[in-house]
């Protein structure tokens, strides 16, 4: 299976998570306040593409970051 736009899409949630000035470790803790069961180890995994993301999450990541969906995904 091929894992490239995972990778991808990782990459662009890692760019606006960093351009928000947030550590792993405070986003997961704020996706878990929103009812998202991510871990800061399960959010590295996304961010490297060894992970998919479910909708939902997309949902409250965009929402936590304050961007569209055109930002998160490639």
């Amino acid at each position: 299976m091929d894992y490239s736009y995972d990778r991808e899409v990782g990459q662009c949630i890692r760019a606006v998570r960093e351009q928000r000035g947030l550590t792993q470790e405070q986003l997961a803790a704020r996706l878990q306040t929103r009812g998202c069961d991510i871990t800061r180890s399960a959010l590295a995994k996304i961010e490297a593409g060894q992970r998919h993301i479910y909708l939902f999450e997309l949902r409250v990541l965009r929402e936590i970051l304050g961007v569209s969906y055109e930002k998160l995904l490639p």
